[in-house]
C-alpha cells in the first residue's frame, strides 16, 4: 500500500461522503459514496478477499481524495455528479443502469417532482418532465424526496382537494390541496428555488430567499418570513452538492476547474443581401435550454456580410447585462468570425473563451478554432468536442428556421 494512503486512512472522518480513487496517471477510475468514510475507505484496504474486479482497481490506486458533505442523500448526488461528468472507467463498467436515478419535474401546471430510475426513461415518459436531474447512482429515492418535500414545501397532493392533505395540517405544504396558492406563486416559491438548488446555484438561491424574507418581514408577512428563515438555517447547513469543490479541483488537476455552466452559440442567416437574421441558443451542463434560446432581426447591416452581421449580434446580445455571461462563445464560422467577436468582446472588457468551428465540405469536416482558452479549457474542448458540434447545429437550425418563418410572413 503507498505511504501515501495509509497517512490518509488514518485520517479518514467518521462522516457522510464521497470518496474517489485515481491511478498513477491521475486519472480518476472510481467514485464511491459513503454513510462513514471512515469505515467504507478503510474496508478497500483491510487485507479481506474481495470479489476480483475491486482486487484489480484496488492495486491500481496510487491516491485518493474525500468530501464530506452533511448527509448520505448529498453524498449521493454528489457520487452521481462526478460519474456523470468524468465517466470513472470502474463506475461504469461495473454500474447497472437500472441502478441510476434521476429527479424530475413535470409539465403539469402545478409541477409534480418524481424520481425515475435509467431503464424506465423512455423517450415518451421524458416528454412528461420539463427538467431532469441526474443520474444518481444508487440514490435512496424515498428518503431524497422525504428531505425535498421539507426542506423546498414540495406538494404531493391534487389542487383544491375535496380536504387538506395531510402535509397542510403539519405546515409542510403550501396550500396546494386548499386553493390557497396559486401554480403561479407556487412555481416561484417552491419549484424555482428547488431548480436552483438540485442544478448547482446554492450561492444564487441562499441570496433570493435573503432577499424574499426581508421583503416578506417589511410587508409584516410574518409567517412567510419566518418559513424562509427556517428554510435558509437548513440550506445553509448543507454543502453545495452540485458544484464541485474549486480548492479540490485546484489540488486534483493543477489548475482552476474546467467546469462549464454555460455555452451560447451563435450563427447568422440570410438569403442574399435580405432576411437576415441571427440565433443565440444556450445549452448549460445538462443540454439545451430552450427558455433562453434568443432571435435577432438584422437592422444595420447594409447588403451580404455574415462576419458584420454577427457583429451587430454579438453587442446588442451584451447590452443585457442582466444575462448571465457564458463560459464559451461558440460560432458557426472560421478566422474572420472569431477575430470579429474577439473585436466586440474587447469592447465590451469581456475576456471569455471564443470557439468557432469552420464547416469542411459539405459539413463532414469540423475545423476548431480557439481563442483566450487557457490549458484547462483546451482540455475541456478537445474532450467534448460533439457537444460543441451539437449547439453549433442547434445553433444553425435555430437561425434557419426563423429566417423561413420571416419570409413566410413576408409572402
Amino acid at each position: 500500500m503507498p505511504e501515501k494512503i495509509e497517512q490518509k486512512l488514518e485520517q479518514l472522518p467518521d462522516n457522510p461522503g464521497v470518496y474517489l480513487f485515481f491511478n498513477i496517471k491521475k486519472e480518476l477510475i472510481y467514485v464511491g459514496k459513503a454513510s462513514s468514510l471512515k469505515n467504507r475507505v478503510r474496508s478497500y484496504f483491510a487485507g479481506k478477499k474481495s470479489p476480483r474486479p475491486i482486487e484489480e482497481m484496488i492495486h491500481e490506486v496510487v491516491d485518493l481524495k474525500t468530501e464530506n458533505t452533511d448527509s448520505a442523500l448529498e453524498a449521493a448526488i454528489l457520487e452521481g455528479f462526478y460519474i456523470k461528468k468524468y465517466r470513472p472507467r470502474y463506475n461504469v463498467q461495473w454500474r447497472d443502469d437500472k441502478s441510476w436515478n434521476y429527479i424530475g419535474i413535470t409539465k403539469d401546471g402545478f409541477p409534480k417532482v418524481a424520481t425515475i430510475r435509467q431503464h424506465e426513461l423512455t423517450s415518451d415518459k421524458k416528454k412528461e418532465f420539463k427538467y431532469l436531474f441526474g443520474p444518481y447512482p444508487g440514490l435512496n429515492t424515498k428518503e431524497a424526496m422525504k428531505i425535498l418535500r421539507k426542506l423546498f414545501f414540495i406538494s404531493t397532493c391534487e389542487p383544491n382537494a375535496k380536504r387538506p392533505c395531510f402535509y397542510y395540517q403539519l405546515g409542510e405544504c403550501l396550500g396546494v390541496c386548499a386553493g390557497e396558492i396559486s401554480a403561479r406563486d407556487y412555481i416561484v416559491k417552491v419549484i424555482s428555488p428547488l431548480r436552483l438548488f438540485l442544478g448547482g446555484n446554492k450561492k444564487l438561491l441562499v441570496k433570493n430567499i435573503e432577499k424574499e424574507m426581508a421583503k416578506a418581514s417589511k410587508q409584516e408577512n410574518f409567517e412567510e418570513a419566518g418559513r424562509l428563515r427556517n428554510q435558509l438555517q437548513h440550506l445553509k447547513k448543507i454543502q453545495d452538492i452540485a458544484l464541485l469543490n474549486e480548492s479540490f479541483m485546484r489540488d486534483k488537476i493543477g489548475g482552476q476547474s474546467g467546469q462549464i455552466k454555460r455555452i451560447e452559440g451563435y450563427d447568422i442567416s440570410n438569403l442574399g443581401s435580405s432576411d437576415k437574421v441571427g440565433s443565440m441558443v444556450v445549452f448549460d451542463e445538462v443540454g439545451p435550454v430552450k427558455s433562453q434560446y434568443r432571435k435577432f432581426k438584422i437592422k444595420t447591416v447594409i447588403g451580404q456580410s455574415d462576419v458584420d452581421c454577427l457583429a451587430e449580434v454579438l453587442e446588442r446580445r451584451l447590452q443585457h447585462h442582466e444575462w448571465m455571461m457564458p463560459n464559451i462563445f461558440l460560432i458557426d464560422g472560421g478566422l474572420p468570425q472569431i477575430n470579429r467577436v474577439k473585436k466586440v468582446l474587447d469592447n465590451f472588457g469581456v475576456h471569455t473563451t471564443i470557439v468557432g468551428i469552420a464547416k469542411g465540405s459539405e459539413r463532414k469536416r469540423n475545423d476548431f478554432l480557439v481563442l483566450r482558452a487557457d490549458d484547462i479549457m483546451k482540455e475541456w474542448i478537445k474532450n467534448n468536442k460533439l457537444l460543441l458540434i451539437k449547439v453549433r447545429d442547434e445553433a444553425h437550425r435555430f437561425a434557419i428556421t426563423f429566417n423561413r418563418a420571416q419570409r413566410k410572413i413576408k409572402f
